[in-house]
């Protein structure tokens, strides 16, 4: 079985850990806990016929508070950028945290999760914004709470973990 690292990153409550554990476990609940340090669980997934366990790192949120802790990255094969629909912010904000990551190790694949897209009214990114987003990345508008897209952006990120580089 082939084994990959990947991380979430992005802002604090933005649904990081939401996402994972909707995707590990199945299950959401609206009872918020900060993320310290690093949250490490597994899952396999099968792409292409291929087995292949995720090892996903739930990296606590990023603020002035708190910066990303960048050796968390060291290793990944992939990356999560997760940013919350409601608040356009976040989204420019998992942008540099990319841009980041790739600067001290190197390229890497990634998708991007809108999340908190069951928030319908809530909704503020641009949609032009992430038009042009998608024209040169993986792009999805994900919930935790419903489960929308959270299997497609996990299995994406896993397909492109396999991609030579």
């Amino acid at each position: 079985m082939i084994q990959k690292k990947i991380c979430l990153i992005g802002v604090p409550a933005v649904g990081k850990t939401s996402l994972v554990r909707r995707f590990v476990e199945g299950l959401f609940s609206e009872a918020y806990l900060t993320t310290i340090g690093v949250k490490i669980d597994r899952r396999e997934v099968e792409v292409d016929g291929t087995a292949v366990r995720l090892v996903v790192w739930d990296i606590a949120g990023d603020d002035a508070y708190s910066p990303l802790d960048l050796t968390y990255l060291r290793g990944a094969a992939g990356l999560l950028l997760v940013a919350d629909g409601t608040r356009p912010s976040t989204l420019n904000r998992a942008l540099e945290l990319r841009e980041a990551a790739q600067e001290a190790y190197g390229p890497m694949p990634a998708v991007i999760a809108l999340n908190k897209v069951d928030l319908e009214s809530d909704w503020a990114l641009d949609a032009d914004r992430v038009a042009t987003l998608r024209e040169t990345a993986t792009v999805l508008e994900t919930s935790a709470k419903t489960g929308a897209n959270v299997e497609a952006a996990f299995d994406a990120l896993a397909r492109y973990t396999l991609k030579p580089s």
